[in-house]
């Protein structure tokens, strides 16, 4: 644990902080939301599974894998926040300590945020442009190396028109829409990128902070795109993260109407 008013060296560091500021707060709201999407022109079936917990005026969120949680977590609702930072599943303490933290200082009131807002739209239309924006956070040279960990084919595309070449990491997916291959393992793709971009998820499945060490290590650059966890992830601004962008929930697929992002851009 880092001593006090520290910066973070890991995830605990920053449950241990969302203990502090959650004090006797209750979580009001615990749900889950199961969401899946296939932008036009593309075969592959987006599939993603949100637990959500609201305290106050802040929703927490944080993404899991199938079986990972069932609709019992509902149950939560009404429970003391500190309980649920204590929760034997890592994607629920994520959400309760992104809640906490997002309660405790929101995004829309922190001067280091710049305020993006997404269109009006259509699924493509908004994925499109929330992905240009993510990759605004990329100071690439032509050709440099983007180690992507989590992969959508429009932030892909939104790489490569910056003249970053792309190294594809993610889970639960093989190839991208034109066929480029994707690793399971993210390892080896952070040995050789120049720059890494990665998503909120390794917060709930825990290589986050595999992944940022090893950028510290290497001295290479790492952003965060999160709408997992994305008050977490911000607590490592300047300790280790150089960029983020953060969504909160509804998300950007979840609505057709404008709605905010916000992204913080130069900490080292």
């Amino acid at each position: 644990m880092s001593a006090p008013g520290s910066a973070p060296e890991s995830v605990a560091d920053v449950l241990d902080l969302a203990r502090e500021v959650a004090e006797d707060e209750v979580a009001r709201s615990v749900f889950f939301v199961a969401h899946g999407t296939r932008l036009a022109g593309s075969e592959q079936r987006y599939r993603n599974r949100y637990v959500l917990v609201r305290v106050g005026d802040s929703f927490g969120a944080c993404a899991f894998e199938e079986g990972e949680l069932d609709p019992g977590v509902a149950d939560l609702s009404g429970e003391p926040l500190a309980a649920l930072l204590d929760h034997a599943a890592q994607p629920l303490r994520i959400a309760a300590a992104d809640a906490a933290l997002g309660a405790a200082a929101p995004h829309r009131d922190d001067p280091r945020a710049e305020l993006r807002t997404l269109p009006t739209g259509t699924p493509d239309v908004r994925a499109v442009a929330r992905d240009a924006a993510v990759a605004e956070l990329l100071t690439v040279a032509p050709g440099a190396r983007v180690g992507l960990i989590g992969v959508v084919n429009p932030l892909v595309a939104a790489i490569r028109e910056r003249g970053g070449e792309p190294l594809l990491a993610d889970r639960n997916l093989e190839r991208t829409h034109w066929g480029d291959p994707v690793a399971d393992d993210h390892r080896d793709v952070i040995a050789q990128a120049d720059v890494v971009l990665a998503t909120g998820m390794t917060l709930g499945n825990g290589s986050f902070d595999e992944i940022l060490t090893t950028c510290r290590e290497r001295g290479v650059p790492l952003a965060v795109y999160a709408q997992s966890g994305a008050a977490v992830a911000r607590a490592f601004l300047g300790a280790g993260l150089t960029a983020l962008s953060a969504e909160h929930f509804p998300f950007s697929q979840f609505s057709a109407d404008a709605s905010p992002m916000y992204l913080y851009r130069g900490h080292a």
